[in-house]
């Protein structure tokens, strides 16, 4: 680490980072140089084995070489701050694997070090967690909705997947906020305020709330240094008046145990000045008038004692009516558990008391960290590490199901700040829902099969509709078929992630049969141009040009390709080509008479080789809004990036538009000789104003058998003439036709004709 010290004058200095001006004194460079080594860490290693402590100090010893010559803001070797933050991870009892990508986590962006390198000196697991956070490094959240949803799913993503990774990135966080002050001050606001908007929510969500409740008094510090100063003053002020109190409540309340023989374990603890800052902001507060800044933790040897402990300190003070919270019997989201109770102390002094065990201690102060250090065997402790870590497996549900940014954020952004109803089974289960949420999402959270299966709901034993609104203290009973399948209409007002994303990928999945279809029939036609007859099968021999080719495409299976083939998001002329590369490798030839005739003729005749439409292909298959193609119209196909084949009229202005610009995704397609529904179409009616005139037009619509589905009119209705715009739904062009001569004929009508975009 010397090196570090001695090389300071050619430095390179980390983009962001500068040389402290001035000299560094020698007791400076003996603190920076103490600091800088890996005895800063090894303290706080005590609980891994002799192996794994050697695997931590080889990735220190990597990191360090990497780091040789750059600096921190501060002056100090950049170093510094991988250990910093891997000491952090060490007081969470992270294993030798986290700890080691919190000592590299800089090593990819800043130090030219490729995973690869990583791979091969400390194996996948660690470069896949120092990739992760590579990638969340780069982001950067601002004010626009898009860009910080796609940041927060991609953060999301990564702790869903390993959430060693959203610890470390939380670490690293929290170190660069106490060292925030040697930054310019021009980025202290943004820093600040992302901590405090992204960070420190989701550090309270894993009930990290040591972590959490640093980060927001840091961000506070930074984002409004005066209020954070003259608050502190006061707090300064207030403590040392109150020291006598608060020293006569615990001789008090020891004595009061030790008379009874329980051993307890008695812990002050103080509001955090940013949550006295924000009592007084939401309720307009003056700092007198905050009571229970002061409070004490009381750690008991069992579930039971609590319960008794709570019971001793109601005789010794008057409880405060109101302010008891059971946590134990129902914990929190995030797995915090204890009795609150905030009681009348000396002086009239308002002070809270929290009851809690060892366990819940750890796991209030550690959250999802403290899985790695205390692994309950009773089934307290296992029903409470299951309650912790099911938020992160909705996340996890809602990443394989959601693909869109802005949904996923619209997902998460409930859960993430809690503000729960608690609610009871038939069987008096408690069952724990954000606020706001419906039946519907009630059902969900029990199982995926019963919100998909739910035709009614009872609520308190009154049939309820299904979009009714939970409260606390509900009985709720969900009545289920087994015929019954979600509704479209349920997205408009669940309010979970889970439930949403589960409806929306039943939705997704009616499709996805569909699309796999349509996507093999692309491929089929993309192949006979390249001059074979048909898609090879997946067998012994062909497997490897298979899994070439899915490692080419990126996809995890052949079905995943042609489904993707099918939505428009592998284009099938590509994946053909590389497909007959493959297999030119294994010994295939391409039929050459075949791919002649493919090639110069398909241009000319659209059917040839096209793919046919009947109207029965659902969600795989849209018909465009903007000129509405009904059978005999010629048509063309589109495939939109994620939307599966759009069918245009052929002479429709915005298909002419995407095609001048966007050819290669175009393919042929022609209508089934019987097609088997209707089809909607636009229709525009140019009427004279009367009485009765839109019942007239509507009933001779009716007659040519053409069913309505939309209406529109123009507001002059002082004029002579009106347009009446309809959608109507018809079999075919000659169908269309029908309709149209027969309003032509209808009294009052001036002119009808079918609406079609012009390029």
């Amino acid at each position: 680490m010397n090196a570090v010290l001695n090389s300071t004058s050619a430095a390179q200095i980390r983009p962001g980072e500068s040389h402290a001006p001035g000299t560094v004194s020698a007791s400076a460079a003996a603190a920076n140089a103490a600091a800088a080594s890996f005895a800063a860490l090894t303290d706080n290693l005590g609980y891994l084995d002799p192996a794994s402590i050697e695997q931590v100090r080889q990735a220190y010893r990597f990191a360090d070489e990497a780091h040789l010559g750059q600096l921190r803001n501060s002056g100090e070797p950049y170093i510094t701050h991988p250990i910093a933050v891997a000491a952090q991870c060490a007081s969470w009892k992270l294993d030798a694997q986290a700890l080691m990508a919190a000592l590299l986590h800089d090593a990819m962006e800043d130090c030219g070090v490729t995973k690869a390198d990583l791979i091969d000196r400390f194996g996948a697991p660690v470069a896949e967690l120092v990739d992760g956070l590579t990638k969340l490094d780069k982001l950067q959240f601002n004010t626009r909705e898009e860009n910080q949803a796609e940041s927060f799913r991609k953060m999301l993503l990564a702790m869903a997947r390993d959430v060693r990774v959203i610890l470390i990135k939380l670490a690293d966080r929290t170190h660069n906020m106490r060292t925030l002050s040697d930054m310019p001050r021009s980025k202290w606001g943004r820093i600040s305020s992302e901590t405090l908007e992204i960070y420190a929510p989701i550090a309270h969500r894993l009930g990290l709330n040591q972590t959490y409740r640093e980060l927001q008094d840091l961000s506070f510090r930074h984002l409004h240094p005066w209020r954070y100063r003259t608050l502190s003053k006061a707090i300064n002020k207030s403590r040392n008046r109150r020291r006598d109190l608060v020293q006569k409540v615990q001789s008090e309340v020891d004595a009061a145990f030790s008379r009874i023989g329980m051993p307890v374990r008695l812990a002050g603890r103080e509001k955090t000045l940013y949550a006295i800052y924000q009592k007084m902001d939401l309720k307009h507060l003056s700092f007198a008038q905050v009571t229970d800044i002061y409070g004490f933790r009381v750690i008991v040897p069992s579930v039971t004692d609590c319960y008794t402990a709570l019971g001793i300190l109601h005789q010794m003070y008057k409880p405060v009516p109101g302010k008891f919270k059971d946590h134990i019997a129902i914990p929190k989201l995030n797995g915090y558990q204890s009795l609150h109770t905030t009681l009348v102390g000396p002086s009239g002094v308002n002070i809270e008391f929290q009851m809690r065990t060892d366990e819940m201690h750890v796991i209030a102060e550690a959250g999802v960290a403290a899985h790695w250090l205390y692994k309950a065997q009773d089934s307290e402790g296992n029903s409470a590490e299951r309650l912790g870590t099911k938020w992160l497996q909705s996340l996890l549900d809602i990443q394989n199901e959601t693909r869109d940014a802005a949904e996923f954020w619209d997902h998460v952004k409930v859960d993430l700040f809690p503000d729960a109803v608690y609610v009871f089974t038939p069987k008096s289960q408690i069952m724990a829902m954000p606020r706001g949420a419906t039946v519907v999402d009630f059902a969900y959270a029990i199982h995926s099969n019963v919100g998909d299966r739910t035709t009614a709901a009872k609520i308190n034993n009154e049939l309820v509709p299904l979009r009714t609104e939970l409260k606390n203290g509900d009985v709720v009973e969900i009545i289920t078929a087994p015929i019954s399948t979600p509704n479209p209409a349920w997205l408009g007002f669940v309010r979970t992630g889970r439930a949403r994303s589960k409806i929306r990928h039943y939705l997704k999945t009616l499709a996805q049969a569909e699309s796999e279809g349509l996507g093999e029939k692309l491929l089929t036609q993309a192949l006979r141009a390249e001059g074979l007859v048909s898609v090879p099968p997946v067998d012994a021999e062909t497997q490897p040009m298979w899994d070439k080719l899915l490692r080419f495409t990126g996809n995890r299976t052949r079905s995943e390709l042609m489904t993707d083939l099918g939505l428009g998001k592998r284009i099938a002329s590509i994946v053909a080509k590389r497909l007959m590369v493959l297999m030119s490798e294994h010994g295939h030839r391409p039929d050459a008479l075949l791919m002649t005739r493919e090639r110069y003729t398909s241009h000319e005749t659209l059917s040839q080789g096209a793919v046919t439409l009947d109207g029965s292909e659902n969600a795989s298959v849209q018909y465009a809004h903007c000129c509405r193609p009904v059978p005999g119209d010629s048509i063309v196909g589109y495939l939109g990036r994620g939307e599966g084949l759009v069918v245009h009229n052929a002479h429709c202005g915005v298909a002419k538009r995407l095609q001048h610009k966007d050819s290669e995704r175009f393919i042929a397609v022609d209508w089934s000789d019987e097609p088997s529904r209707m089809f909607e179409t636009g229709v525009v009616v140019t009427v004279t104003n009367g009485k009765g005139v839109l019942a007239r037009v509507a009933a001779e619509l009716a007659h040519s058998e053409a069913d309505i589905t939309h209406v529109d009119m123009d507001d002059e209705a002082a004029l002579d003439t009106t347009d009446l715009r309809f959608v109507v739904a018809v079999r075919d062009q000659a169908h269309l036709e029908t309709a149209l001569r027969g309003l032509r004929r209808t009294q009052a009508v001036i002119r009808a004709s079918r609406i079609i975009p012009q390029a």
